[in-house]
């Protein structure tokens, strides 16, 4: 495996420096490794994928089975395709071959996680170093071997932390940076815990003002300044925590609601821009560093990108993504849209100057990423459908489209 890992991120590196000149950090961040993809941006930067889909879809490679219950996506990182599912009375990560969907090894995290609005683990494992990261929808995290599954270290963050579950289960795909692991038990004892990523000690413990619980999104990386941070969307609004001691620094609620905040926020330069549904609807806000300091400024608040769990992508100045059941354009600037469709409620991933969105009734389209107007390029049904909602996110990697389903992978040849 060794070897395909280090011919794909030579491959992919030389791709990055012909689109943007040059590798920087990215150069390392050669396969889909974690939730929204290396970046946490959603952006796939490959090229030479399929202009045009034929009617039915691009050629169905395989259909993977034995993934159990659970709305875990994917991540790809050589020779490996990682998830999670309830699977044998229990939550599993589990690894696939990536050529033939066979299962590789399954490793057992905790109990099943059961809820009415669909079973099984919501959070999408973080593959770094040679190793798997994965959070549970009852609050169990592992650390596990990439190559084998075995067990390096695991706890519970709800428990450890002075935390209770959400309505709709733990959701987070947790962050792992600069040797620490970043996830919400929003407990007593700490908000967002950064954990020793070798070990799973804890490295510091941040106490969040109001002391919100977790929330449905996940964590990112926002450097202002001389200032790293990690942001986070809790139950109650947007917090940015400074990333060496966890010292919270700034926050922000005008794009929280009291139900669910599911989407992860898109950072542009100094500015971060968060939604939500349930009415409430977006907000960005600029960001100023003074020394190891950060204030937070409001540029304005807009219903037209009420993102509900989909998650947004970021191009060229505009803003893509499900607007309640509407696909929207919206310009970064103004918070203004550009155009919309309806009927189009789900999720997005960009690959190649183009959109893939995955409605959660189950349709796939296949779109240009044109500001302009809303171009359609193909579209299919899924087949197969589990009868669940169609809520996990399409990843786009080397060349193939995966759809996950519960029990069901199903893998797709995109390229030309």
């Amino acid at each position: 495996m060794a070897k395909s890992v280090l011919a794909r991120s030579f491959v992919r590196a030389v791709a990055l420096t012909l689109l943007f000149g040059s590798v920087g950090e990215l150069s390392v961040a050669a396969d889909w490794n974690q939730f929204r993809g290396p970046n946490r941006d959603n952006l796939c930067t490959e090229t030479g994928l399929l202009d045009q889909w034929p009617e039915g879809g691009p050629k169905l490679l395989f259909t993977a089975t034995g993934l159990g219950e659970g709305y875990s996506t994917v991540a790809v990182v050589g020779d490996l395709v990682y998830t999670m599912g309830n699977v044998d009375s229990g939550e599993h990560v589990i690894a696939l071959d990536e050529n033939s969907g066979s299962i590789v090894w399954k490793v057992r995290i905790g109990n099943e996680y059961r809820e009415g609005q669909g079973n099984g683990p919501r959070g999408t494992p973080t593959v770094i170093d040679g190793r798997v990261y994965a959070l549970g929808g009852n609050g169990d995290l592992a650390c596990c071997d990439a190559s084998n599954g075995s067990m390096i270290w695991q706890k519970n963050i709800l428990s450890d932390f002075g935390g209770s579950n959400i309505t709709w289960g733990i959701s987070e795909s947790v962050l792992v940076d600069d040797g620490k692991v970043i996830c919400s038990p929003g407990g007593s004892r700490a908000t967002i815990v950064a954990l020793d990523a070798a070990t799973g000690r804890s490295k510091w413990e941040s106490k969040v003002p109001e002391s919100p619980q977790a929330s449905y999104a996940s964590p990112i990386i926002a450097q202002v300044g001389r200032v790293k941070q990690y942001v986070v969307f809790t139950s109650k609004g947007i917090v940015g925590v400074r990333a060496n001691d966890g010292e919270p620094m700034w926050g922000q609620n005008k794009s929280s609601n009291g139900t669910a905040n599911c989407a992860t926020p898109l950072v542009v330069g100094n500015q971060i821009f968060s939604s939500s549904d349930y009415g409430t609807g977006a907000e960005l806000v600029n960001l100023r560093a003074s020394g190891a300091k950060i204030t937070a400024q409001p540029v304005y608040h807009t219903m037209d990108m009420k993102n509900h769990h989909g998650g947004m992508v970021f191009l060229k100045g505009f803003v893509y993504g499900s607007n309640g059941d509407m696909l929207s354009c919206v310009n970064l600037k103004t918070g203004k849209p550009t155009w919309r469709e309806r009927s189009m409620k789900g999720s997005v991933v960009y690959a190649d100057d183009k959109i893939v969105f995955r409605n959660e009734g189950g349709a796939v389209v296949l779109l240009a990423a044109d500001s302009k107007a809303y171009r359609e390029l193909g579209k299919f049904e899924q087949p197969e459908r589990s009868g669940r909602p169609a809520w996990s996110h399409p990843v786009i990697a080397d060349g193939r489209l995966y759809l996950r389903d519960m029990d069901k992978l199903l893998v797709y040849d995109v390229k030309q």
